[in-house]
């Protein structure tokens, strides 16, 4: 029995050093015995630099001019005179389509023609004729009117000639028409034929521009289907590869800061295991977001979460990638259509301006309409109204933390530009000025105005440690 109570005291009392021992961690920790709790961070001084602003996107190499050629007609194609890569003046005959159909449509058209101008010969004929028939049948009644007032013929008879005579004036009339009608079917003949003589002329396809042949398509013997039929087949492409682009979509939080004239930085992924980039400029900005001006999509149907962008073009400079094409052929171009790129258009450039680390600046919102909602003694309406008090009083400001005696006092800033390492200040801090600048999750959020700070020590590696212990 003895025992038993032994062996229940020393559980009892294990506990409760146990129990002491967490209670002693936890004050410590808290700061109520001991050394009170404080923060590691990172320092730096407030200095000068020069700030580039920059956007960055990604995009696919293309020709600044590309004709795509599709026929007018369709058929089979006879005879292809370039080949992919070839070089190509305006005017140079590319390739023939089948013209049989179209021979055989244009001899018709010329028949139709040809038939159309004998017929107004003919009318002009019968308005002569009837012009002859209406001279003798008013000769002849003028002369029985006479004969009818001397009461020489009867009123039957002279009825005759008076009815012969109007009869001739209509059929003169009806001539004059028909002549008319004759004139617009020579003009409706030769309208086919003119069409039927462009079909023919369309059958074969010359070049539109000067270029290179950047895309080809089809085979000799092949069928293509004309534009008039649908879409129709695109043929090939003719592109002047000298003046090359690089096509970037711009999300819309950067495009506000982006110029016509802007230069850039361009890294074209073919030549970045050489370190070599390429000058640009930004040529034209989109004026509609990418995909909004073909899009059939109602609203309603469009993600919240979708991105807006618009594309932009930026021009590569001939000057930056002049020596590559010294060291090529005539057929050989450095740029190829659809190589990717990646752009980094320079928005802004400042020199020697005051800055800090881009880390050590972040935003917190002011706390003085928190209070509102925990004041005591309200009803419900009281707190909601103080909710939503709270919400529209609620201020994001830009901040950094200076080290006060010990203590991170917070500091309102105002920034400008920025690049990716720097941002630049324009009120709230001098040149010289020590800051706290991390480390990054400490600053941006768990620091907190009144903390206790103090600077972080350097790590030491695992081999200097090993040497210091030997």
């Amino acid at each position: 029995m003895a025992r038993k109570s032994s062996t229940k005291i020393w559980w009892i009392t294990g506990i409760v050093l146990v129990v002491l021992m967490v209670g002693l961690f936890g004050a410590k920790q808290a700061g109520l015995i001991g050394k009170p709790k404080t923060t590691e961070v990172e320092y730096t001084n407030v200095k000068r630099n020069d700030i580039i602003e920059r956007v960055s996107a990604s995009g696919k190499v293309q020709p600044e001019v590309e004709v795509k050629l599709s026929p007018d007609v369709s058929g089979e194609i006879i005879s292809l005179n370039v080949a992919e890569g070839d070089s190509v003046v305006k005017g140079q005959l590319l390739l023939k389509i089948r013209p049989d159909n179209y021979e055989s449509l244009m001899a018709r058209a010329q028949a139709a023609v040809n038939s159309s101008k004998a017929n107004y010969e003919q009318t002009k004929a019968m308005v002569s004729q009837s012009e002859s028939r209406l001279i003798q049948a008013k000769a002849n009644f003028e002369r029985n009117k006479k004969l009818y007032t001397d009461k020489v013929i009867s009123a039957s008879d002279f009825e005759t000639f008076e009815s012969n005579y109007g009869v001739a004036q209509q059929d003169l009339e009806s001539a004059k028409a028909n002549v008319s009608a004759a004139m617009f079917n020579i003009k409706s003949a030769e309208a086919s034929m003119k069409d039927a003589a462009e079909n023919l002329r369309k059958t074969s396809i010359f070049a539109p521009v000067s270029g290179i042949i950047s895309l080809l398509n089809v085979e000799e013997g092949e069928r293509v289907v004309g534009t008039s039929q649908m879409a129709g087949t695109e043929m090939m492409r003719i592109a002047n590869l000298r003046n090359m682009e690089v096509r970037v979509n711009v999300n819309e939080n950067d495009i506000v800061r982006v110029s016509i004239g802007d230069t850039a930085e361009i890294d074209v992924d073919a030549y970045s295991s050489s370190g070599r980039k390429f000058k640009g400029i930004v040529k034209e900005i989109a004026n509609t977001a990418a995909g909004l001006a073909t899009s059939t999509t109602s609203a309603s149907s469009v993600s919240a979460d979708a991105v807006t962008e618009f594309e932009v073009k930026v021009k590569i400079l001939n000057d930056s990638f002049s020596d590559l094409m010294a060291t090529r052929s005539k057929k050989s171009y450095p740029f190829k259509p659809g190589m990717t790129a990646s752009v980094e258009i320079i928005t802004e450039r400042k020199n020697s301006v005051i800055s800090v680390p881009i880390a050590a600046v972040t935003t917190r919102s002011n706390k003085a309409a928190e209070d509102a909602k925990k004041e005591p003694n309200s009803n419900d309406a009281d707190i909601d109204a103080n909710k939503a008090k709270a919400k529209k009083e609620e201020v994001i400001k830009e901040v950094v933390f200076v080290d006060v005696k010990g203590k991170a006092e917070m500091k309102e800033v105002k920034t400008g530009i920025s690049d990716f390492d720097n941002i630049e200040i324009l009120s709230g801090l001098k040149e010289g000025d020590q800051i706290i600048s991390g480390p990054y999750i400490v600053v941006s959020k768990n620091l907190n105005n009144g903390d206790l700070v103090e600077k972080k020590k350097p790590e030491v590696k695992k081999d200097e440690k090993k040497s210091n212990e030997n």
